[in-house]
């Protein structure tokens, strides 16, 4: 037996935190923890709690100082500290504090800076800052998903609402109970499918134009399909005919608004007019489901429900539980937004994937908006079934009796309600 020891191993039940904690603790050098004798007396900021200024005596003069209550990483608040300015390393910390605190005194209408803060502006600083915790670790989380080419940012400087609840990030439809996908039987041929496309690639094949032009802007109006390339198809994965299955290109920031609307979304990219911007993705259920939950959302004065009615009203889009970044796009009656109905690997008309593409160009730091009661108005017979249902659309949580709701979105064209 006692030979065998060597190959033995038992999981640690510390974490790594807290094992350099306890180093540090014990005077001990760790090469794995990364703990060496140069840095054994540093000890990291997990966030700030307070700030004064006193004068202190500086050899035979005296010169008021800066302190901050520091809470230490790994340690009880119990063991929080004041240290002078010069001691602390934290920039961006010492940032953020700063941010909070002449936000909050502004709001208080205080002119100065107080020597010393009360006790309602230090326990607002310290819930700041574990907001601040909690939403790092949530953007960590989206991040970690690995849906984005670009990176999703989460930023509140408004209220302490942290992330929602009862809320789970996905990257795809899910299925609701009896509702089934059907994947797509066939393919393209196409070499190149925007120069050269075989019997009109798959829009052709579906007797519909092709959606995009060589920068992968859409060239379509609004009201006709998108019929990308799919799995069975002979093009690869750069083929200018697939651009929504890509997903989403741009660095994205889930914000808290100041005007009442919850949190939104905003660029940290440009994005040019007629680019795709996401998916509104969800739970697919049907319209009696939808109906049934429309009534409990209208109650909450919650708006999820997305209609998929491209031929059929029949399934709708919930994305109150189950979505991705675009559950936080609001609405706007002047957007820079607009739904295409888009088929990839399922052709089942009653099913669309639901896409967003740039109405104009949009500006970086700009919010992203759809029109949650878009009309489009027909043009040919070819879309004249899409463009009646669009009209009817209830985007978003519209059973047929629907309780009016205020529009928040200030724009000088605003109809004042959503419903």
């Amino acid at each position: 037996m006692a030979e065998n020891l060597k190959e033995c191993e038992v999981a640690c039940l510390a974490t790594l935190n807290q094992l350099e904690t306890l180093c540090r603790e014990e005077g001990a050098v760790c090469r794995d923890l990364g703990i060496s004798k140069y840095n054994l007396c540093d000890f990291d900021v997990e966030y700030l709690c307070n700030y004064k200024r006193e004068v202190v005596k500086v050899g035979k003069t005296q010169a008021e100082q800066e302190f901050y209550l520091v809470k230490w990483k790994g340690y009880p608040e119990t063991m929080n500290t004041w240290e002078p300015r010069k001691n602390l390393k934290c920039t961006d910390l010492l940032g953020h504090f700063w941010e909070d605190m002449m936000r909050e005194l502004l709001r208080l209408k205080k002119r100065s800076i107080p020597k010393k803060l009360d006790n309602a502006i230090v326990s607002y600083l310290v819930q700041r800052a574990k907001l601040r915790q909690t939403l790092k670790i949530w953007e960590t989380h989206l991040n970690s998903l690995g849906s984005h080419k670009g990176r999703i940012f989460v930023e509140n400087l408004v209220d302490l609402e942290g992330p929602p609840k009862n809320f789970t990030y996905i990257n795809d439809y899910k299925v609701g109970e009896g509702i089934s996908l059907n994947e797509v039987a066939v393919g393209c041929d196409c070499v190149d499918c925007l120069d050269s496309p075989v019997d009109g690639c798959c829009a052709g094949a579906s007797q519909h134009k092709f959606a995009y032009n060589s920068a992968g802007q859409v060239r379509i109006r609004p009201g006709l399909p998108i019929y990308e390339c799919n799995r069975r198809c002979n093009c690869g994965l750069d083929c200018r005919n697939r651009v929504v299955q890509r997903g989403i290109q741009y660095s994205l920031c889930i914000f808290r608004t100041d005007n009442d609307r919850g949190w939104g979304v905003r660029t940290m990219e440009r994005i040019r007019k007629n680019t795709f911007v996401m998916e509104y993705v969800g739970e697919i259920i049907t319209t009696e489901e939808a109906e049934r939950r429309g009534h409990v959302y209208d109650r909450e004065g919650a708006t999820y429900l997305f209609d998929l009615d491209y031929v059929d009203d029949e399934y709708t889009v919930d994305a109150a539980h189950y979505g991705n970044i675009s559950h936080f796009v609001n609405h706007s009656c002047d957007p820079n937004l607009q739904v295409y109905n888009v088929f990839i690997d399922n052709l089942d008309e009653r099913l669309p994937r639901i896409a967003f593409f740039a109405t104009r160009a949009i500006k970086s730091g700009e919010e992203l908006t759809f029109d949650y009661k878009m009309h489009v108005d027909p043009v040919d017979a070819e879309s004249t079934k899409m463009d009646s249902n669009f009209s009817l659309m209830r985007l978003p949580g519209s059973p047929k009796k629907r309780m009016r709701m205020e529009c928040k979105c200030g724009v000088a064209t605003c109809r004042k309600y959503l419903f």
